[in-house]
């Protein structure tokens, strides 16, 4: 073969280049679903008084977020004895319109207090046997350190502004326990019927006989003076 034949030969092979992948249609600029719904979360406040016994998972199951890395609980439960004695069960009660605007505020407190997503706060009310749940706060926050924060800041804040009462039952009596941490248990000042919110301070403080007394004794002060 000659020189120029091989020449020729070679303008004549025919040259294949690798071909591109095929471009899927907007699928490098348009973020996926999940991410949007990652994007979209709402945060979100769940606030529940309920006579059904309390499970942890689903509370917690509430506020775990794909944007968070941590999820803080803090579990409040029956025990067994009391100064002595043996306790069969806690019975609750609650003065609803007010415990509820209480736990909403300590929520919105927590959200200008520190950067938590999702915050969850169950009580029960009614009868809680031994070992049973009666409250589970659960906070979820990006780091630990601020879900850890709200969840201390929230149980402590909840016993000492939401009006919840605490029966124990003891094995041959049962004694109702005013929350010593309540403002309206250190104060012997009783309502005015010319304040604000007269009935939801009337039933704080007539919960326990002395309270009753003072309650009676403000209305009768305030009728002489008017």
């Amino acid at each position: 073969m000659s020189s120029l034949e091989i020449s020729s030969s070679c303008f004549n092979r025919e040259t294949k280049l690798p071909l591109s992948p095929p471009l899927v249609e907007d699928s490098a600029f348009e973020p996926s679903r999940k991410d949007i719904e990652e994007v979209d979360e709402k945060s979100k406040d769940v606030i529940n008084f309920t006579a059904e016994k309390l499970s942890v998972d689903e509370v917690s199951q509430l506020v775990i977020s794909p944007l968070c890395g941590a999820v803080s609980l803090f579990v409040g439960t029956t025990r067994n004895n009391f100064e002595g004695k043996k306790v069969i069960s806690l019975e609750y009660e609650a003065y609803l319109p007010m415990a509820k605007n209480e736990v909403k505020k300590i929520c919105s407190d927590i959200r200008q207090k520190w950067p938590v997503k999702h915050i969850a706060v169950f009580h029960r009310l009614g009868l809680v046997p031994v070992s049973e749940a009666s409250i589970i706060i659960a906070v979820s926050s990006a780091h630990r350190a601020a879900s850890l924060e709200a969840v201390s800041y929230a149980i402590d804040t909840l016993k000492a502004k939401v009006p919840i009462w605490k029966k124990e039952i003891y094995e041959e009596s049962s004694s109702w326990k005013e929350n010593k941490e309540c403002f309206w248990a250190s104060g012997d000042a009783a309502p005015s019927v010319h304040g604000p919110h007269f009935e939801e301070q009337c039933f704080l403080q007539s919960q326990n006989f002395e309270g009753s007394l003072r309650v009676l004794q403000n209305i009768l002060w305030s009728l002489l003076e008017t």
